[in-house]
C-alpha cells in the first residue's frame, strides 16, 4: 500500500482503506495534490486557463467514476486522460468554429432593436424621398433596384448622356435634405 501512494504522489491519508489488498483513494487528497498540475498541462494544450480548470475538474470526476484507474499508475491516467480532454477540446473548438463559419452565411434573424432601426430607417429615406423633386427621388428609387443608366433613360424618357448628371443631383438633393432633417449620422 505504501507503494501505490507513492506512485500516486499522494499522502498516505490519501488511502481511505483496504480491502482484500486493493486500496481506496481519497478523491479530495488526490484532487489537491495534482489539479494544479492538469490543469496547466490541459492550458498549455488548449490555451484557456478557464476552460481548462473545467476541464482538469472533468478528469478527476472520470477518475473517481473508474475504480480501475485508482491503481498503481494513477498519475498517469489522469495526465493520459487530460491529455485526451485536451485533445478532444480542440477537436471540438475546431468543429465549433468551422459550424459557426458556416452560420455567418446564412444570416441570424434580428434582433427586435435590430428590427426597429431597420424601420426607422426606412421610415427616414420614405419621407425625405416624399420631400425632394418627384422625378429626383423616381430616379433615386429605380437606380436602387438596381437598373442599368440605359435602363433608367429609356423609363424615364431622357437622354442617356444625361443620366449621370441627373443622378448626381438627385443623390446630392437627397443628402442635403436628409442632414436637414435628422443630422449627420
Amino acid at each position: 500500500m505504501e507503494r501505490r501512494c507513492s506512485i500516486v504522489n499522494a499522502p498516505r491519508e490519501a488511502v481511505v482503506g483496504t480491502q482484500l489488498g486493493e486500496a481506496r483513494y481519497d478523491l479530495e487528497t488526490i484532487f489537491h495534490a495534482q489539479y494544479g498540475r492538469i490543469a496547466r498541462v490541459i492550458a498549455r494544450v488548449i490555451r484557456d486557463p478557464a476552460r481548462a480548470e473545467e476541464l482538469a475538474v472533468e478528469v478527476f470526476l472520470k477518475w473517481s467514476r473508474n475504480a480501475q484507474a485508482h491503481g498503481e499508475n494513477a498519475t498517469g491516467w489522469l495526465y493520459r486522460t487530460a491529455a485526451r480532454m485536451s485533445l478532444d477540446e480542440l477537436r471540438s473548438q475546431a468543429r465549433r468554429s468551422r459550424y459557426e463559419s458556416m452560420f455567418r452565411i446564412v444570416r441570424p434573424s434580428p434582433t427586435p432593436e435590430e428590427i426597429r432601426a431597420v424601420n426607422e430607417e426606412r421610415d427616414r429615406v420614405r419621407f425625405v424621398l416624399s420631400a425632394i423633386d418627384p422625378r429626383q427621388g423616381e430616379m433615386l428609387l429605380l437606380r436602387s433596384h438596381g437598373f442599368s443608366y440605359g435602363e433608367l433613360a429609356t423609363m424615364l424618357d431622357l437622354r442617356l448622356a444625361s443620366i449621370g448628371t441627373l443622378l448626381s443631383r438627385a443623390q446630392q438633393a437627397f443628402r442635403k435634405e436628409y442632414i436637414k432633417r435628422y443630422g449627420e449620422e
